[in-house]
């Protein structure tokens, strides 16, 4: 609604069409709900035509309203001025009348301050109480034509006070009512008419004058009328022109508005759909990471599996069977077969022999049975570990910022191993954390498999990766993986955050770039620093203690 609309208020037929308007835009909106295409340019809105003539009509009347209603606030206080103007002319003018030696108050006095005030009051109390009706209006033209014929009197029918007179009826054509301006030439003509006959000094001066004296008077006001007429006429259709342009414009701006809902609403969506891939994405990380663990545990157990197996295929069960055999049949005759038979005579050094060879494959298979344990457990701690966290989304705790690093470490732990990554901890003395626990994991072990590649492509061997934390000066955690791998070219450095932005082969891009998003859903930041290609890179996480 404009400014002039939503501060005025449309009388009758004028207030029913304003209020109806936007029901009518609303209707026309929905009709068009659908229609706009996610890429379309903006454009403005064709009201229907009853529908625009119902706003320019509303907004023509309310402005109108609005002008009646400040003119007549200014002829209240005109009024009140030529009152005490009056006053004051009787006084100077004639402030007594002498009869012989005694003097009293001059009539002109009296009626200056009695019948002048009659005329004032009652159309600034109607200026007060009703403005902008047509009837205050209408009082307040013949009122200000009264206080002219009472200023003519005043001053005794002089000429030039008759200039009052057309004063007045330009200050009337501020109403911009032609009918008002009739009502005021009306009252001025009939007062010339009957005081011209009956009392024509009071008019014109004189104590005789011509009985259509009157007439030419008139003639002068309505020659003033007509061009008041013509300039009335003139502003009112400027006034249509204006509230036609300021009704479009409002049905233009109201279709922007829609448009403008339709397509924050689109982003909205656009953007909680890129917020929920990446963060599964994200998860994704972490759980690449905790699978790829997973796998080299794996490999382990099935480097055991296999040396079990051939320790078991060692085993000299033909020969054990063959003694057991033997032993069976001089079941009867043990003591002789053992004492007095070549064979059994060697038996027992035999068997002596074969226990000592069976022990040995028993225990390599102990030992490879307790390498197979170890690993069990590792993975059931990894999966165990990636389980907790992963119940732990959206859940504020109170975290050690030191196990949440060695949580990240534990779970990269394999992959470091096998690839010789020398992992230095720099952890200073730190309060808790108050956070989202899966989160900050989830950066974590991103930054430290990020690390992790980074120093695969080193063929010195010096593979190192730093994990420091520590507060700033501004009292936010920071955590930083620095590591001596293959750095980041400083054009990358600017778009390394960005969604699907990566520089591996088989990289998707958005494990940065949902850290980024994840650590800025925390109150921190996340920043990346490289000196150059070959001269490592350093990530840097930033929280605050409690979010």
């Amino acid at each position: 609604m404009s400014a002039i609309a939503a501060n005025t208020l449309p009388v009758g037929n004028e207030a029913k069409e304003a209020a109806s308007l936007p029901r009518a835009v609303e209707a026309k909106e929905r009709s068009h709900k659908g229609t706009a295409q996610p890429d379309a340019d903006i454009h403005l809105l064709t009201l229907p035509p009853t529908v625009l003539q119902q706003r320019e009509a509303a907004l023509f009347h309310a402005a109108e309203f609005d002008l009646h209603r400040h003119t007549d606030q200014l002829f209240s206080r005109l009024m009140i001025v030529q009152w005490l103007a009056g006053i004051a002319a009787a006084l100077w003018i004639s402030p007594r009348t002498w009869i012989g030696d005694s003097s009293q108050v001059h009539v002109h006095v009296w009626a200056a301050l009695l019948l002048g005030g009659a005329i004032t009051a009652f159309p600034v109390w109607l200026a007060h109480k009703q403005p902008g009706l047509a009837l205050t209006r209408h009082v307040i033209a013949a009122a200000q034509m009264l206080t002219s014929a009472l200023l003519i009197h005043l001053t005794g029918g002089r000429i030039e006070t008759h200039f009052h007179v057309f004063g007045s009826l330009a200050f009337i054509a501020f109403y911009r009512d032609w009918k008002v301006l009739m009502t005021a030439t009306v009252v001025v003509a009939g007062d010339h008419l009957i005081r011209g006959l009956f009392w024509p000094q009071s008019v014109f001066g004189v104590l005789t004058a011509s009985s259509w004296r009157w007439v030419e008077h008139a003639a002068w006001v309505l020659f003033e009328d007509v061009i008041l007429f013509v300039a009335i006429l003139r502003m009112r259709q400027e006034m249509h022109e204006i509230a036609l342009r300021r009704a479009t414009l409002e049905g233009s701006n109201m279709e922007i508005e829609r448009q403008v809902v339709e397509r924050t609403a689109e982003l909205n969506s656009t953007q909680a759909e890129l917020l929920e891939t990446s963060r599964l994405a994200g998860m994704a990380e972490v759980a690449t990471s905790v699978l790829h663990n997973v796998g080299n545990v794996l490999n382990s157990v099935g480097v055991s599996a296999e040396l079990a197996a051939g320790k078991v295929r060692e085993f000299r069960i033909g020969s054990l069977k063959n003694a057991a055999e033997l032993l069976q049949q001089h079941q009867a005759d043990l003591p002789a077969f053992l004492a007095t038979d070549p064979r059994g005579k060697m038996l027992p050094e035999y068997l002596l022999k074969l226990a000592t060879h069976l022990a040995e494959p028993q225990q390599a298979i102990l030992k490879e049975m307790e390498t197979l344990q170890k690993n069990i457990d590792h993975i059931k701690e990894i999966v165990a570990m990636q389980q907790r966290y992963a119940r732990g989304t959206g859940v504020v705790e109170i975290l050690s910022v030191a196990d949440l690093i060695e949580d990240s470490i534990r779970i990269n732990a394999a992959s470091f191993s096998r690839h010789e990554v020398n992992v230095i901890r720099e952890i200073a003395p730190v309060p808790p954390l108050k956070t989202d626990r899966h989160k900050v994991m989830q950066i974590l072990v991103n930054l430290l498999s990020n690390a992790k590649h980074a120093l695969d492509h080193k063929s010195d061997g010096d593979r190192r990766m730093t994990v420091k934390a520590s507060l700033n000066q501004e009292g936010m955690l920071e955590i930083c993986v620095l590591d001596n791998g293959v750095g980041i070219a400083s054009e990358n450095l600017q778009r390394i955050f960005s969604h699907g932005f990566t520089t591996k082969k088989q990289g998707h891009g958005f494990g940065l770039h949902s850290g980024a998003l994840a650590a800025r859903e925390l109150g921190g930041t996340l920043s990346a620093h490289s000196d150059g290609v070959g001269l490592g890179a350093a990530f840097t996480l930033t929280l605050p203690l409690e979010h």
